[in-house]
């Protein structure tokens, strides 16, 4: 009789730490902030500045009248749902794969908690230069952006450990 190998589900502690430090995180921002104010950590590079994204990344259909919401939310379940289904499928030990899966499901589901609370993703983390800023995000957004480069990473550049098994 064989037994199967240990999959890649454990990883999913790590989606949950992403989730919870992203509610927390977004729990002191909506406490701590007022909207639109920066609240500057390292001038002239982050500020904390509280805003509201009713749509995606980079605020794309943010002005869309309400139907993204429940879009953002389909997708976000169907995505973690396939990449929970590809963590159990993954060996345990593969953690190059693993890492970033969980990385991205806890991402995903950390955002989807605010679009299912609130119909808008809370954001907080606003990274600037001078007159330049980039779009502001939260913890979530990063377990996500994270997660989907060193999965390309290491999917391009991952190659084999010895013994021929990644």
């Amino acid at each position: 009789m064989t037994h199967p190998k240990p999959n890649a589900l454990p990883w999913l502690l790590l989606s949950v730490v992403v989730i919870a430090l992203d509610q927390l995180s977004k729990w002191c921002a909506l406490t701590g902030l007022q909207p639109g104010v920066p609240h500057p950590v390292i001038p002239g590079f982050l500020n904390w500045t509280l805003t509201f994204n009713p749509g995606a990344a980079f605020s794309f259909l943010a002005m869309s009248g309400g139907w993204q919401r429940w879009f953002f939310v389909v997708l976000a379940i169907v995505i973690s749902a396939v990449l929970v289904v590809w963590l159990a499928r993954t060996a345990r030990r593969d953690w190059r794969t693993a890492l970033p899966l969980a990385l991205i499901i806890g991402g995903a589901l950390g955002n989807l908690i605010d679009r299912l609370h609130a119909a808008q993703v809370t954001d907080f983390i606003d990274v600037y230069y001078r007159n330049w800023h980039y779009p502001v995000f939260n913890i979530a957004d990063c377990g996500v952006t994270v997660g989907a480069v060193i999965l390309v990473v290491f999917g391009l550049f991952g190659g084999t450990e010895k013994g021929g098994v990644r």
